[in-house]
């Protein structure tokens, strides 16, 4: 998720288990804390060029929920040690500061990215995808709560605030998940009247809401893609056949870079040519055909494909114009063809 509502996250959790002379200090304790598994790319970044290394050594490490809790546990060690208001309430601390570290991975796997939440083992990366990375009905109730919490510092409503924006916010996610539920029952029904039954897919909702879903599903040929708005359709999904160079894809699966992304992103990935180069498009984040990760990661030399350093590359996206056509497509639904 945005870092917004990573600090909002930490910094409620943390308030509302910290005692309540100590409230301001916790916010501020939790809202650190809550950002400090982000901070991971302060390391990478200066270790590699290699976008497709800098995109997967994210959430990794700093995201594992076996390597967190012993960072919170030495973290408060610390703390407990130098006195102050961790030494006065050390268990209510503990807790705050673990809970305010453990969230913060739980939190980002709601996304579609992927993270790591069982480094250094190596199951394909958590990927539960029901929220979009910045969706403000999740944050505002933790900000809110936290803004009041604030102000109202040791006042018994302050407590009430924190726990009430925690519930609305969790119960928030608790409703993506019955809203993805609920599109992927309509898209299983749908890919199986075109004999995609067993196909590979996934869904995710569109930037910014849980309203408006989209889903692909890979084919033989490429892939295909369909939306689902939870408030206006009712109807079977359409969906949209697109071609990937499948040949192309086969001919470099063994190059460390391709199953390095693979795994990632679990073989959801679009191939194509472009002058010369292989291209792979993430299929998870974007829609077609404007993709947030490609890279290039082979050219074409005697009919075959060589291994070339990855780069990153960036095509035209119109943001104003797809966002516009994506709050209108929420509440209609497309007219039969």
């Amino acid at each position: 998720m945005d870092s917004l509502s990573q600090i909002v996250l930490g910094a409620a959790v943390a308030a509302a288990i910290a005692p309540a002379g100590h409230r301001r200090a916790a916010l501020l304790a939790g809202a650190a804390l809550g950002t400090l598994p982000d901070l991971d790319v302060l390391v990478i970044n200066p270790l590699t060029d290699d976008p497709v290394e800098r995109m997967t050594w994210h959430r990794s490490l700093s995201h594992s929920l076996v390597v967190l809790p012993i960072i919170g546990a030495l973290l408060w060690a610390w703390f407990k040690r130098c006195g102050g208001r961790v030494a006065q309430a050390p268990m209510r601390w503990f807790w705050a500061m673990q809970l305010a570290l453990v969230t913060h991975p739980l939190l980002d796997a709601f996304t579609v990215y992927g993270t790591q939440l069982w480094w250094p083992l190596r199951p394909p990366p958590a990927m539960w995808s029901s929220v979009f990375i910045i969706d403000p009905l999740y944050t505002i109730w933790l900000l809110a709560a936290c803004i009041a919490a604030w102000w109202l510092r040791e006042r018994r409503g302050a407590q009430r605030l924190l726990v009430a924006g925690l519930v609305l916010s969790t119960a928030y996610l608790g409703f993506s998940l019955l809203a993805k539920t609920s599109v992927e029952r309509a898209a299983d029904a749908s890919l199986a009247r075109i004999g995609l039954a067993d196909a590979p897919r996934f869904s995710v909702p569109m930037p910014f809401n849980t309203l408006l879903w989209r889903v692909v599903a890979m084919t033989p040929k490429g892939f295909v893609e369909g939306e689902r708005s939870i408030v206006a359709d009712r109807g079977p999904m359409r969906f949209r056949h697109y071609a990937s160079d499948v040949d192309a894809m086969h001919a470099v699966r063994d190059l460390p870079v391709v199953k390095r992304l693979a795994w990632f992103n679990r073989g959801f990935m679009k191939a194509e040519v472009r002058d010369g180069a292989l291209v792979l498009s993430d299929l998870r984040m974007g829609s077609e055909p404007d993709y947030t990760f490609r890279f290039v990661v082979a050219e074409r030399v005697d009919g075959g494909w060589r291994a070339i350093e990855p780069r990153p590359i960036e095509w035209p996206w119109n943001a104003s114009r797809r966002l516009a056509s994506m709050w209108h497509r929420i509440w209609n639904e497309p007219s039969a063809r």
